[in-house]
C-alpha cells in the first residue's frame, strides 16, 4: 500500500509541475497581459511564416488551419486556497481535486489536416475557450452558408456586375458543396429544429441544471464532456453544479426538456463540426468580403479570429514538431520558451492515456484507477493477506523458538551447577 500511495503522490506532483494550466503557476493569467508579453519586442524574420505584422502588431498564422486532436478531462489539485469552482463533491464537502477540461489541437500547413505530420504546432487550451471560439466561428459559417443558399437565385439572375453581386459570387465559391437544389431543405431543417423536437447540443456546453425532482431530491446538470477515446465532445449528465461528477447510468436526452416541459433530442449538427475526424476545423486565412478588388491578388487576407483567439490562449509546443519559425525565435518570448518543454510533456502525458474518461489517473493497464474513492484490486488484497498471514506465522515461530532456547539454556546451567557442588 505504501508503494501505491507513493506512486499516486509522485504522479500528482508530476502532473502539477508539468501542467502549465494548474492554478497559480503563471503571472500571465489576464488576456491583456498575455497579449502584451506575447507581442512585446517581436521582430519579423526573412523566412518566417509566423511573423509579426508591422502594420497591425499581430502574429500572422494565416498560412495554417486548425485541426482537432483530442479532448481530455484531468483531475488536479484544487489549489492552496481551495477557491476553485470545481472542488465540491455531491455531499457539498470540499475536495482536494478539481476537474479540468482540455482540448489539444494543431495548426497545420494550409489544407494538410489529413496528413499533418511535420512543420506544425501543437497546442493545448481549456475546453470552454476552444468551444466558445470554434462554435462562434461555425455558427457564423452556418449563417453565411444559409444566406448564400437563399441568394442562389439572385446570384444566377444578377449579371449587372455590381459589388454586391461580386461579393455574393465570392461567398458562393467558398462553399464547394453548395447545391441550390438541396441546401434549402438543409437550412430549413436547422431553422425548424425546435419544431421537430430537437435542440442544439451546443446550448448545453456550459454546465446548467436540466432536471430536479423535489420528491426524491434527484438533480441532474448537463455539460460538455469528452468521449472515452477523446475523439469527440458530447453532452452528458452530472450530479453536481460544476459538472465534475459524471453519471453514466442515464442519457442526456431523457432529462432535457423544452420550455413547454416536453423531452427533446440533442442535435449535434453544429457541435460535431468542432471535432472532425481528419478535416480541418477552420482555415486561418480569412478574406475581407468588404474588399472591393476584382481579383484574388487585390483581396486583403487576414488571420481568422478563431485562430487568433485560440493561439493567444493556448499553451504551445512548436519546436519539436518542426514549427521552426514559431514563438521561440523572437525576443521577449522568454516565458513561452521556458514553458514549452513542460507544455510538450503535459500534452504527451495526456495523449499517452494517463487519464481515463472522468479525469482519474491511470497507472497500469489493469484496474488501477486512483482517485479519492480508490479501491484495492484483487492482487493488492491477495498481497496484503499474504503479508498479514506471513507476519503472524513468523511471529508465532519466533515465540516458540524463544521458548525452546530459554528452557534449554536453564537446564544446562542447572546440570553444571550440580556437578560443581
Amino acid at each position: 500500500m505504501k508503494i501505491v500511495t507513493a506512486t499516486f503522490a509522485s504522479l500528482l506532483v508530476t502532473t502539477a509541475s508539468a501542467n502549465p494550466f494548474a492554478p497559480q503557476t503563471t503571472q500571465n493569467t489576464a488576456k491583456a497581459n498575455y497579449i502584451g508579453s506575447l507581442m512585446r519586442g517581436a521582430r519579423p524574420t526573412a523566412k518566417s511564416q509566423l511573423r509579426r505584422l508591422e502594420e497591425e502588431a499581430d502574429v500572422d498564422i494565416s498560412g495554417y488551419s486548425i485541426k482537432f486532436e483530442q479532448c481530455q478531462l484531468v483531475k488536479q489539485y484544487a489549489g492552496v486556497n481551495g477557491n476553485n469552482n470545481n472542488n465540491n463533491n455531491n455531499n457539498g464537502e470540499d475536495s482536494i481535486l478539481a476537474t479540468k477540461r482540455f482540448v489539444i489541437f494543431r495548426l497545420c500547413p494550409e489544407n494538410s489536416c489529413s496528413s499533418c505530420n511535420s512543420n506544425y504546432g501543437e497546442y493545448i487550451v481549456d475546453m470552454d475557450t476552444y468551444l466558445e471560439s470554434t462554435l462562434r466561428f461555425k455558427q457564423e459559417q452556418q449563417e453565411q452558408y444559409c444566406q448564400a443558399c437563399e441568394e442562389c437565385a439572385a446570384d444566377g439572375n444578377d449579371d449587372d456586375g455590381n459589388d454586391a453581386a461580386a461579393r455574393r459570387r465570392r461567398r458562393h465559391l467558398a462553399y464547394d458543396n453548395l447545391n441550390c437544389n438541396t441546401c434549402y431543405d438543409e437550412c430549413k431543417n436547422i431553422e425548424n429544429m425546435e419544431v421537430n423536437g430537437y435542440v442544439d447540443a451546443s446550448e448545453y456546453i456550459n454546465c446548467q441544471k436540466v432536471y430536479e425532482n423535489e420528491n426524491t431530491g434527484k438533480v441532474y446538470y448537463a455539460g460538455a464532456m469528452c468521449s472515452g477515446s477523446g475523439t469527440r465532445i458530447k453532452i452528458a449528465l452530472f450530479a453536481d453544479e460544476q459538472c465534475s461528477l459524471y453519471d453514466g447510468s442515464v442519457d442526456a436526452d431523457q432529462h432535457i426538456k423544452n420550455n413547454n416541459g416536453y423531452n427533446v433530442k440533442l442535435s449535434y449538427h453544429l457541435l460535431k463540426q468542432t471535432f472532425p475526424d481528419s478535416d480541418c476545423v477552420a482555415s486561418c486565412a480569412q478574406v475581407d468580403e468588404n474588399d472591393g478588388g476584382n481579383g484574388d491578388q487585390a483581396q486583403q487576407v487576414e488571420v481568422a479570429e478563431v485562430c487568433q483567439d485560440l493561439y493567444e490562449a493556448a499553451g504551445k509546443c512548436e519546436q519539436v514538431h518542426g514549427f521552426v519559425d514559431g514563438m521561440k525565435n523572437y525576443e521577449a518570448y522568454d516565458n513561452q520558451a521556458a514553458q514549452e518543454e513542460e507544455v510538450c510533456d503535459f500534452i504527451t502525458m495526456i495523449k499517452s492515456g494517463s487519464y481515463d474518461q472522468t479525469g482519474e489517473i491511470v497507472v497500469t493497464a489493469g484496474r488501477s484507477v486512483l482517485s479519492g474513492k480508490a479501491k484495492t484490486t484483487g492482487g493488492q488484497k491477495f498481497a496484503l493477506t499474504f503479508f498479514v498471514i506471513g507476519t503472524v506465522g513468523l511471529s508465532a515461530y519466533a515465540f516458540l523458538l524463544h521458548q525452546q532456547l530459554t528452557k534449554g539454556s536453564g537446564h544446562t546451567l542447572s546440570e553444571q551447577g550440580g556437578a560443581m557442588a
